[in-house]
């Protein structure tokens, strides 16, 4: 479970909120605080006050993968290779481990073709798929996604479900603006003015907000 308790940084304020297994959707206007949200689910921001407990541990002495909204701001290397084995060096991993990591990452995301080539010139949407590698490759407990499918169709998008949901990642949080993809997530939290308007899962969020143009439209079309 992550829980958050007496959060505060700048005008973000969450007093109590729970969060399960699966993947969390967060929604919410320009400005309500999503991102600053996800930075402080991933440690690269410190709350002013208050806590954000992963399973017992705060974010910086945990697990955690990270993919930025602007997929050039997630590269570090050259190569497509360097850049996914890149948070296994950090970590002091031996070679050969590396090697095998990095392999089978690349083989089960259908992204081995693209092991040798230069990080600049990928597409937008294959730098998506590159830096989400890096963040599943040393299988952290926490992946956190700031609008990673802003620059991507349909089809991919498509695909990088496939590949959260059959991650074994334990928690996903995910910011998006597409509420097609929002309303597939396990959990949703809906954020006004940085604080919680209101979470739970899918059904519940998403009856409070038919009225919005937060609703999706392929639940506005079913009904």
């Amino acid at each position: 479970m992550i829980r958050f308790d007496n959060l505060r940084y700048r005008s973000l304020a969450i007093d109590a909120l729970s969060i399960g297994k699966g993947i969390t959707s967060v929604i919410g206007r320009n400005g309500s605080g999503k991102t600053t949200l996800l930075k402080l689910c991933a440690g690269i921001t410190l709350p002013e006050s208050g806590t954000i407990i992963i399973d017992g541990n705060p974010p910086r002495k945990d697990e955690i993968g990270w993919v930025n909204e602007f997929p050039d701001r997630n590269i570090l290397f050259a190569t497509v290779h360097e850049e996914i084995a890149s948070s296994l060096r950090f970590r002091h991993i031996p070679g050969d481990e590396i090697e095998e990591h990095v392999m089978s990452c690349m083989n089960s995301m259908e992204i081995s073709h693209l092991g040798k080539r230069s990080m600049r010139e990928l597409s937008g949407g294959e730098k998506v798929l590159v830096a989400l590698a890096a963040a599943l490759v040393h299988q952290p407990r926490l992946l956190v996604l700031d609008e990673y499918d802003s620059h991507l169709d349909t089809d991919l998008t498509e695909k990088i479900e496939g590949i959260l949901r059959q991650s074994l990642v334990t928690y996903i949080i995910r910011c998006t603006q597409d509420m097609e993809t929002a309303a597939r997530g396990d959990n949703v939290i809906c954020l006004i003015n940085g604080k919680i308007g209101c979470a739970g899962s899918p059904e519940i969020v998403f009856s409070s907000l038919v009225d919005t143009p937060f609703y999706p439209l392929a639940w506005r079309c079913r009904t």
